[in-house]
């Protein structure tokens, strides 16, 4: 990695350390350790995202190249600007996504057009791969973060029951090929936990072997959101590449510590079903039908559930066929003082699971669901309402990004003298549904290192 980049104001070339010191003077503790000061200042984000989002956000250049392949609505790059509220850090040379409607949210809030083209066609057309880095403007003597968090509905639980293949899937391993090709310093990939199941695991084999067979390092773990502030549980798998050595992520709350519902949108107004707020237009749910509302207004406030005489006939009478209540969570609230179910592009529909209100007779608004989501407070969507819920379920938290950011600065500017192990080397579970609760069940110790640093 080279020693000297580029300078926001007019190219100027400027040492690491420069960059070195801004942090250091940012980031609490004593001593020189920046690695462990930096983790640190990851650990506080919860508290800090919204100013770091509100510092960051026209703060469009740093010393640190940064592509994101399948933005979306722009989750992970938020993040990364976010951390340019610190110290600018990060400068978004491209985005790429099919989705035309997030890429209108991106250029919203991250100030950069995406590009409308399909990661496959890239890998596979030479020449759109030669003009992605040129029109660019890839500076070559500089850091290169890339990213690629490829659609997870192809290896969703949801499609598990079909042996019939998606060509969705075909993306991650595109998305490794294209990774190597632009020789990145840091790569970055975000997926759905059943990437480290039994039938997904043989395409995991197969980007982890080209990208060791390029030098590059890998780690790669399946985590829960929640344990780094998210008010959500999200279990995710993370994988790292990088040629240089470091230290991975870790989550650093207990379950008793998790950030809760309460925390993200308890100061939000009241708001009538399908009304939205006059200072806030994504503060707004679905407009229910009368029978809905009814059935809503009779589950008990503060993570209630509904009375399984009662509801679709269609749940009544699978109830009557196996002899128990199906789908327990559909019309359930929320509790205020938990961290909310994973929150999804159904988190608009209150007949898709415990997405109610905890005490308003009404689904989640948008914001709601973004709020939970770690979106910042102030986060724009284009698009119809659908749209909107969309983009939030299938986006990235920010604020984990955040923490994904620092962590790679941390390891960019002060590398550990050890590699960080394989991580996850092998399937998981045969399934998710055997995975998560085994994922639940864990008791996470922060680290105990960094109180020290």
């Amino acid at each position: 990695m080279t020693t000297a980049v580029a300078a926001a104001a007019g190219g100027l070339s400027v040492p690491l350390s420069s960059l070195k010191d801004r942090l250091l003077a940012a980031s609490p503790g004593q001593g020189n350790d920046l690695r462990r000061r930096l983790m640190r200042l990851a650990e506080s984000a919860p508290s800090n995202f919204d100013a770091w989002w509100t510092a960051g956000k026209s703060v469009t250049d740093g010393p640190i190249d940064v592509i994101d392949f399948f933005s979306g609505a722009g989750g992970m790059s938020a993040g990364f600007r976010a951390v340019n509220g610190i110290a600018p850090s990060f400068r978004h040379i491209l985005a790429v996504d099919v989705d035309a409607v997030a890429n209108e949210t991106y250029k919203r809030n991250l100030h950069l057009v995406p590009m409308l083209a399909d990661v496959s066609e890239i890998r596979r057309k030479k020449a759109k791969f030669a003009s992605l880095l040129r029109d660019a403007g890839r500076r070559h003597e500089n850091p290169l973060v890339v990213i690629g968090c490829a659609p997870c509905q192809g290896f969703s639980s949801h499609r598990n029951q079909s042996a019939l293949p998606d060509a969705r899937n075909d993306l991650f391993e595109d998305f490794g090929e294209i990774a190597v090709r632009l020789d990145a310093d840091f790569i970055v990939i975000e997926n759905v936990p059943e990437l480290c199941t039994d039938r997904h695991w043989p395409r995991v084999e197969r980007v982890k072997a080209k990208l060791k067979k390029a030098g590059y390092n890998v780690h790669i773990a399946v985590h829960n959101f929640a344990e780094f502030g998210l008010p959500q549980e999200r279990f995710r798998a993370v994988m790292l590449a990088a040629r240089q050595n470091f230290e991975p992520p870790e989550g650093y709350l207990n379950r008793s510590a998790f950030r809760t519902v309460r925390d993200a949108i308890g100061k939000l107004p009241y708001v009538e079903p399908g009304v939205a707020h006059s200072q806030d237009p994504l503060h707004q749910s679905a407009g229910h039908r009368a029978s809905t509302i009814e059935m809503i207004k009779s589950v008990p406030k503060d993570g209630g559930r509904r009375r399984f005489d009662t509801g679709p006939a269609s749940l009544q009478a699978l109830a009557k066929r196996q002899g128990k209540p199906g789908y327990e969570d559909v019309y359930g609230r929320l509790y205020w003082d938990r961290p909310a179910i994973t929150i999804t592009h159904y988190a608009r529909n209150p007949a898709s699971g415990r997405f109610v209100h905890p005490e308003q007779d009404r689904g989640l608004t948008a914001r709601e669901a973004a709020l939970l989501q770690g979106f910042p407070s102030d986060y724009e969507f284009a698009g119809g309402f659908d749209d909107k819920f969309r983009q939030i379920g299938n986006a990235v938290p920010p604020l984990v990004a955040a923490h994904l950011a620092l962590t790679l600065l941390a390891q960019m500017l002060d590398a550990p003298d050890h590699g960080p192990g394989d991580g996850v080397n092998g399937p998981l579970a045969k399934s998710v549904a055997r995975l998560i609760p085994a994922l639940k069940a864990r008791t996470v110790v922060g680290r105990q290192a960094w109180s020290q640093a």
